[in-house]
């Protein structure tokens, strides 16, 4: 008698017969009809016994919803991509959109989510951290910096020769590693070691997608030929290496977070992105191999946990005791631009250290404009005042075949030579990277750049490794020089030059918040706040590819060990580095009290003992900005408490996001039973380390309130009386029960309830607008000092 998962599928395998029967039209490639790719999640336990293993039940599968759909794409070796099995249970596959409709209503299939592409998104920061000391710091020694724990990479691959990855002082392999070291072109099968000690690639999803790859610009292995996952795996974990500079910038010694640990790096991002298929597949890999951090700088677009396939592999990867660190993307600094914010995620925003790069612009007529830039190559001549050209103006020097606004962006053909040849042609940012626009105008005959913002950029500003003499200025700088520019004449035309200051130390304030970091609210749980705190990501110095230049264009044919880059994606491998510091520590803790112990020492204070600020506006910032605050690893290698979180209770959450069982078995493999979540409370009672209420003032009601549970775990080794103390929200009323918390032991937990009663606002509100207040609740025992931050949000209606 067949099993009772076997008689749900019978019809699958009876239509799959009849498909064969009558002439299998699967024969054939291509398939056109608007083919994508679909991330498949099925019961892992309901393969029928008719099929000898789980990939001939999926490709059966794929088969007969194509059919049943109307279309779908056989590829060479069958019709899957990939499949997961320890992160996640199901394949991904290219099907019509018809067929992946049919699909999703097979028996056994739990969900079908669209495939997305994703995109990517040092010598100061160990010392700026309080990692770099003499003796080396209680989290260093006390973690063994980091040995035997090992940080995945999901990125652009690896340079596996680089210094910073050298294995001379490791032991052995960790014995629990069961991870692979791929070869291929560039990367052969010797390539890893004690340091890097699993190496994959990840194309199938991205082939499936652009078709073939050209292996005449890309390899298909784990070499990098990109930089950016030399640069992140070198934050999280490279070795000491001295000297380490970038065209003479930043000397010093180098160093990731966790110089012992070890490093599995999977490659999925690729010159057409990194596409949803291949990270789960790395997520998936990971999760088999044995790791113990992923460190991923990719983002996209936020939708729903249960379509996120980043949000997925991460809860798989959670529920497997690894902490998952993800970038909050740098679509700042307007708001809601936060990605990766699955609660089990630690997301990452990026703060400034106190380094600077000055490179200030000199005027004709006196002014001078404070800039920044690392280029390194043959100066302006010195004492030359030199003509300026903003290529924008009516004027100005766009070519015969380009208009004004792309002359004004510097896009590629759109500087007229003759107009531009020995110039400082200023070029407005947006469209092209920062360093084309510097090879436009070198290859047009101009001697140097200005970079300037637009108001959208604000004053953040990046240093990057021009071509040629360049250098990045703020939006009020930018506007200065256009209008300095625009009152010229042919009699007394615009001057100017770019003094280049190199590398200065100290700089107030800092941090500060960069311009670039994604802010909140959280789009899609705003109960929830992102980004969760902020790490170092503003002109950071790590490893670097030999084979390709520091500006990261082809025409940058100059060589450096070490470069300089800035994005989000230079502050989530700080704190992975962080997190496996604190698991080599405290072997025990989850990723959850890890993640907290990160938050609740946070530090919103910068430098100049101000509130940190926004660098796009020099305001002071808030936590929509920062998060908890900035990471601060000496302190979370002992913060006193930790608010610890199961997977049980992130179903609890999804229960109470009004999930329903089928979108929750999407992302956690098993049913869920909601109603006693849905009895406990609402999805900000999740155990989270913030406290984020959000408000409707629709005019009915004076007042409005909520409340918040909290479980709070001793980890401070003793007997601990810890007290609460409250900064209220402007506005707000918070209360806290009880006041205080006695701890008899080590790993006791107790419990507390916030309560947060908002005043209506006293004037009527524009529709759709919001207002958002903060404060915190702060439990101390005289030893340890805890911070929870509480933001309350009052939206107005949208009518």
């Amino acid at each position: 008698m067949a099993s009772s998962a076997s008689r749900h599928l019978l019809p699958l395998l009876l239509l799959l017969l009849l498909v064969v029967a009558v002439g299998g039209v699967f024969g054939g490639g291509g398939g056109g009809g608007g083919e994508r790719t679909f991330i498949v999640r099925v019961d892992a336990d309901a393969k029928p016994s008719a099929f000898p293993t789980h990939a001939h039940w999926y490709e059966a599968a794929v088969m007969t919803a194509a059919a049943s759909g109307g279309g779908g794409e056989w590829r060479e070796g069958g019709p899957l991509i990939h499949t997961y099995s320890a992160a996640f249970h199901g394949f991904s596959a290219r099907m019509s959109p018809a067929a992946g409709s049919a699909l999703a209503a097979a028996p056994g299939v739990a969900a079908v989510v669209p495939e997305r592409v994703r995109h990517l998104a040092t010598t100061r920061s160990p010392q700026f951290l309080g990692l770099l000391s003499s003796p080396p710091s209680a989290l260093l020694a006390d973690s063994d910096f980091g040995a035997d724990l090992v940080i995945a990479i999901i990125d652009t691959g690896i340079s596996p020769t680089h210094r910073s990855f050298h294995d001379r002082g490791l032991g052995p392999v960790p014995p629990k590693w069961r991870g692979v070291c791929s070869s291929g072109p560039g990367f052969p099968p010797n390539s890893c070691n004690r340091k890097l000690v699993g190496a994959r690639f990840f194309s199938a999803g991205y082939e499936a997608t652009s078709g073939r790859m050209n292996e005449t610009a890309e390899v298909r292995s784990p070499l990098d030929t990109d930089g950016h996952g030399t640069h992140t795996a070198s934050v999280a974990a490279g070795r000491y290496v001295f000297p380490a500079s970038t065209l003479g910038y930043a000397r010093g010694v180098a160093a990731g977070m966790a110089p012992k640990a070890r490093l599995a790096a999977y490659k999925v991002c690729w010159v057409g992105g990194c596409f949803d298929s291949d990270i789960l597949a790395a997520f998936d890999a990971a999760v088999a191999d044995g790791v113990d951090v992923v460190s991923l700088s990719v983002g996209g677009v936020v939708v729903p946990y249960y379509l996120d396939a980043i949000a997925i592999g991460a809860f798989g990867a959670t529920e497997a005791g690894i902490v998952v660190s993800a970038s909050a993307g740098n679509g700042g600094p307007g708001g809601l631009t936060v990605t990766n914010v699955a609660p089990w995620m630690a997301t990452v925003g990026a703060g400034s250290m106190d380094r600077a790069f000055p490179a200030n612009v000199r005027l004709g007529n006196g002014q001078v404009l404070d800039g920044v830039s690392v280029y390194g190559g043959p100066a302006l001549q010195s004492g030359k005042m030199y003509e300026l050209v903003y290529a924008g103006a009516s004027s100005g020097a766009a070519s015969s075949a380009a208009d004004g606004y792309s002359a004004s962006m510097c896009l590629d053909g759109s500087l007229d030579p003759a107009a531009v040849r020995g110039k400082i042609v200023v070029c407005d940012r947006g469209v092209n990277s920062r360093a084309a626009k510097g090879d436009v105008v070198h290859r047009a005959g101009g001697v140097g750049m200005v970079l300037a913002n637009g108001l959208f950029d604000g004053e953040g500003l990046v240093a990057d490794c021009h071509v040629l003499p360049a250098t990045a200025v703020g939006a009020a700088a930018g506007e200065r020089l256009r209008k300095y520019i625009g009152s010229s004449t042919r009699q007394a035309p615009a001057t100017g030059t770019i003094l280049f200051e190199g590398t200065h130390l100290g700089v107030h304030p800092a941090p500060v918040v960069a311009a670039f970091s994604a802010r909140g609210p959280n789009p899609q749980s705003p109960e929830i706040l992102k980004p969760d705190l902020i790490a170092p990501g503003l002109n950071i110095l790590a490893a670097w590819p030999s084979g390709v230049g520091p500006a990261g264009i082809p025409s940058d044919g100059r060589r450096t060990e070490f470069n300089i880059l800035s994005g989000t994606s230079m502050a989530c491998p700080h704190v992975s580095g962080l997190a496996a510091l604190l698991k080599a520590a405290h072997p025990t803790w989850s990723p959850a009290a890890i993640k907290s112990a990160l938050m609740t020492t946070a530090y919103i204070k910068d430098n100049s003992n101000g509130t940190m600020v926004d660098e796009s506006t020099g305001v002071v910032a808030d936590v929509f900005d920062f998060g908890a605050g900035h990471v601060d690893p000496m302190r979370a290698m002992d913060p006193g408490l930790v608010y610890d979180i199961t997977p049980a209770d992130y179903v609890n959450f999804l229960c109470n996001l009004n999930y329903t069982e089928q979108n929750i078995r999407a992302i956690t493999r098993r049913p869920a039973d909601c109603r006693g979540a849905r009895r406990a409370g609402h999805a900000g009672n999740l155990n989270y380390p913030s406290l984020s209420a959000t408000f409707v003032a629709d005019g009915t009601r004076a007042t409005m309130k909520t409340h918040f549970i909290r479980t709070v775990t001793n980890v401070g080794g003793r007997r601990a009386a810890y007290r609460a103390t409250v900064r209220a929200p402007e506005g707000c009323t918070v209360t806290v029960q009880p006041r205080q918390l006695a701890f008899r032991r080590d790993g006791q937990k107790l419990s507390f309830t916030v309560r947060v009663e908002a005043a209506a606002p006293a004037k009527k509100m524009e529709p759709g607008s919001s207002q958002v207040r903060s404060g915190a609740v702060t439990w101390s025992d005289g030893r340890h000092t805890v911070n929870t931050p509480v933001v309350v949000t009052v939206q107005a209606p949208l009518q």
